[in-house]
């Protein structure tokens, strides 16, 4: 069995079970972001699941991980979440694209661009502190709760991560910049049909959630997403 294979069936125990796992055994684990990558595409094709997408997220020491997403850990905005079931969880703000048309060389096509709250959590006891083992768990992927599209034709200039009742403007952005790693990650892994979802999480520094809490992921005039994280 591959190390790819191998990560695969020691994460998969811990999907399925909802137990944490110890730091993988140096003779498993990926050695660098490319074997992150295909341990987390093994790990999806061992438990039998099909990507919506691809998910992007910032990872340790300034590296951008790309994942695949899945079509169950999204959650329409405002959503709620049971903080005791989520491991070390952080939130940040995100951005979802829906695919126009397949994605190909050309520039892509976005059917709808959604305001969104990324909840990153992880399969193991300690948070990983290395970018492939991240990647190798799907890069973290906890929950993505989705706002409502953003009027036709605009692009989010602003960004901000706060209470739901915050007037803060937050910080401009660059929305087709924020696109650009998860369509190159898109593009990578093979493509993507019409239809399919880009996630770019961490738009903010990550915060962590406070049981009771309630964040919101703000775009201005183009929407937002909000979670409340429950006690129990």
């Amino acid at each position: 069995m591959d190390r790819a294979a191998e990560t695969a069936r020691w994460l998969a125990e811990a999907w399925e079970t909802g137990n944490s796992l110890a730091p993988l055994p140096p003779e498993i684990a990926p050695r660098d972001l490319a074997e992150g990558e295909d341990a987390a595409f093994a790990l999806l094709e061992a438990l039998g699941l099909t990507p919506c997408g691809v998910r992007v997220v910032p990872g340790p020491g300034d590296t951008c991980i790309a994942a695949p997403m899945l079509e169950a850990r999204l959650l329409k905005s405002p959503a709620a979440l049971a903080l005791p079931a989520l491991r070390h969880p952080v939130a940040s703000a995100a951005l979802v694209a829906v695919l126009a048309e397949p994605l190909g060389d050309a520039p892509p096509r976005f059917a709808s661009l959604h305001p969104a709250l990324d909840v990153s959590a992880t399969r193991f006891t300690s948070t990983p502190t290395d970018a492939a083992v991240v990647a190798a768990d799907c890069g973290g992927l906890g929950h993505v709760a989705v706002g409502r599209a953003a009027p036709a034709a605009a692009r989010p200039a602003r960004v901000a991560l706060g209470a739901p009742d915050s007037r803060a403007r937050g910080e401009a952005f660059d929305t087709d910049a924020a696109l650009a790693p998860a369509i190159a990650a898109a593009r990578r892994f093979g493509g993507l049909p019409a239809g399919a979802l880009l996630v770019v999480a961490g738009l903010t520094p990550a915060v962590v959630p406070s049981p009771g809490v309630a964040l919101a992921a703000r775009f201005g005039r183009s929407g937002r997403a909000e979670v409340r994280f429950a006690e129990s």
